[in-house]
């Protein structure tokens, strides 16, 4: 069983996820592998003091790339989960927010 501390790896910070902090209020985080939708409402509401409407769990798969000098090697690159946490209108978490 994993704790709530555990459950968020790191933000993630993408061109994509900016639009959505700023406009929709959602907020993107990578969590561990066994993470459910309430354990990361519950985990988000504890660590940053916000209340939660709704959580999007997304499985993002393994992506192959090459090595920059031997073209032929194929590195792979492991897959993770990500969510997306939309949180009550007028709440934001201070992370995400840029330079004021």
């Amino acid at each position: 069983m994993t704790q709530i501390y555990n459950v968020l790896r790191r933000p993630l910070v993408t061109e994509k996820s900016n639009y959505l902090s700023g406009d929709l209020q959602q907020y993107v985080f990578e969590v561990t592998t066994d993470a459910t939708k309430s354990l990361v409402k519950d985990a988000v509401e504890s660590l940053f003091d916000v209340n939660v409407v709704r959580v999007n769990v997304i499985n993002v798969p393994a992506k192959r790339t090459r090595r920059l000098r031997s073209r032929r090697v194929l590195v792979r690159r492991s897959g993770y989960k990500k969510a997306i946490v939309t949180l009550a209108p007028g709440q934001t978490i201070d992370i995400f927010e840029g330079v004021k």
